[in-house]
């Protein structure tokens, strides 16, 4: 008689296991457990970081108008933007890029407007730069926001005394001529400036350097970026694109902890030759876009071992500060100022992504949407005086509940769509059902996403102690009829969030039923 072996026994194990996850999970289409045991880690707030650059129309005509604009303002700030951009709690923005940081010279922008040097913007389009927003306009934003300012420098194409100087200009409380010289410009007190990037896609437009050159370039330029007075600098390197695991692993070797962040940069694109419509698309090319969102996890996770190999205790944050959705300009827009609209499908990028930086928050603080107005997955859109929010901004409005909430350990019991991308590298397997669950001053948060177009899915939200949810409070849904469906000017809005009374507390847990192609996000007690 032939003895069992411990792996046959282990196999046996998983098998008995998944029967009876399935006779439990059997009057559901997928299961949601919840460990409300609690994990102790936060979701950093700054996973909902914003991302402006001087592209297009993302500053002038998104974020700024100018105090003698037409267009209702306040100092100069889009009123109706600013207004919708305060409702989403923005954490921390990032500025001014991008490409144009390593080609922005910051006393271009400081002084009276009206003397301020111009130049063509030729990263994007070849428009006009008069630089009218600068680094007043830029930290005062912020200040109306209530955000942390992320500046970009400039390594590409600047000096080490430059940035030395913009970094004393804008944060130095001591007599010298640079504080000096923003006093003069109107700013008696110093601002608090935390995040401080060192370059931007140094390995790209940012300079077309080797990882280890780079380093060194690294450690000269952050050798003299200051702490004065009592601001601190969160200074962080230009990291990688993609899968280039050398750059970080060079960096973790060469720069390791005098950098307090690594970025990373990440967009949802199968062709970067043609990246097909924002709105005109097959079911098949939206579960391929789906499957090469999800396409991010085996990257940062294998970013996140070569991290964890120099710098074990996690001193080094990992900072998506670049993702999403990137398809061809809209028709008879300018190709460089990458006007892009955005429907029901990029809603649903945007929920996976943002569950996929929950569950890594021990090593990626930080993720920064490309971008805030007008450009790529934006969460506004305007045109002259109108202005639309995009199903984008919805997601990250009924979102906002895990902003700094303790990270809750769960499991989904699902099934996959079946994509023939999601086979490939670089691509990953589309659940059908995608949950977070976090918890804030007592309140549980759930959100779900249905990926399935066509199919309703019954779920259950249940919990290891039962009783665990006494009451639901409230829930909102976020979908459409297409997935096609996006916000336009001069119309009514088409996805919108609605009041979802669908929720129904059971011994088992929460039960709900989400409609195809979907997004709910639920508070219970």
């Amino acid at each position: 008689m032939r003895t069992t072996t411990r792996n046959e026994m282990k196999r046996l194990f998983l098998l008995l296991s998944a029967i009876l996850l399935g006779i439990g999970a059997s009057a559901q289409d997928a299961t949601v457990r919840v460990h409300e045991g609690g994990t102790g880690t936060l979701i950093p707030k700054e996973i909902y970081g914003q991302f402006s650059e001087h592209l297009g129309s993302c500053i002038y005509g998104g974020l700024w108008v100018g105090k003698d604009s037409p267009i209702p303002n306040e100092d100069g700030y889009r009123l109706d933007v600013l207004e919708a951009l305060k409702k989403l709690q923005v954490p921390v923005l990032r500025w001014p890029g991008g490409c144009f940081a390593d080609d922005y010279h910051w006393m271009d922008g400081i002084g009276p407007q009206a003397q301020r040097a111009y130049i063509s913007n030729n990263n994007w389009g070849g428009t006009l730069e008069d630089n009218s927003f600068g680094t007043h306009e830029f930290l005062n934003l912020c200040e109306k926001l209530g955000c942390e300012p992320y500046i970009s420098g400039n390594v590409g194409s600047g000096s080490v005394e430059e940035m030395a100087k913009w970094v004393e200009y804008m944060t130095s409380d001591a007599k010298s001529t640079m504080a000096d010289l923003r006093r003069a410009n109107g700013r008696e007190e110093p601002w608090k400036v935390k995040y401080f990037g060192v370059g931007n896609e140094a390995w790209g437009c940012g300079g077309n350097m080797t990882a280890q050159y780079y380093g060194d370039v690294y450690r000269r330029y952050a050798t003299y970026l200051r702490n004065y007075g009592g601001n601190r600098l969160y200074k962080v390197a230009s990291g990688a694109s993609d899968g280039d695991y050398v750059w970080t692993e060079t960096l973790m070797k060469n720069v390791g902890n005098r950098m307090n962040g690594l970025s990373l940069h990440y967009y949802s694109v199968i062709n970067w030759n043609d990246k097909g419509s924002a709105t005109d698309f097959t079911d098949t090319q939206y579960y391929d876009i789906l499957s090469k969102t999800l396409g991010i996890e085996p990257i940062l996770r294998r970013h996140i071992e070569i991290m964890d190999r120099y710098d074990p205790q996690r001193r080094v944050a990992l900072l998506v500060d670049e993702w999403g959705t990137w398809f061809n300009v809209e028709p008879g827009t300018n190709p460089g100022h990458l006007f892009q609209q955005s429907t029901m499908r990029d809603a649903v990028v945007a929920a996976l992504n943002l569950d996929l930086f929950h569950k890594y928050t021990d090593r990626v603080k930080m993720a920064n949407i490309a971008q805030i107005v007008n450009v790529l997955q934006s969460m506004i859109l305007t045109r002259g005086a109108e202005m639309v929010l995009t199903p984008t901004y919805h997601v990250f409005e009924m979102y906002k509940v895990h902003q700094d909430a303790e990270y809750l350990a769960s499991e989904t019991i699902c099934g996959h769509i079946d994509t023939p991308q999601a086979k490939r590298p670089g691509y990953g397997p589309v659940p059908e059902v995608d949950a977070t669950v976090s918890r804030k001053d007592g309140v549980l948060n759930v959100s779900l996403v249905n990926t399935d177009l066509h199919r309703e899915k019954k779920v259950l939200v249940s919990f290891d102690k039962e009783g665990a949810v006494s009451k639901v409070l409230s829930a909102r849904i976020l979908t459409s009829g297409d997935v096609r469906d996006h916000n336009d000017f001069g119309a009514a809005p088409k996805v919108a969030p609605k009041a979802f009374n669908g929720c129904r507390l059971t011994r088992k847990g929460i039960e709900v039923t989400l409609p195809p192609c979907s997004i709910l996000v639920l508070s219970a007690q």
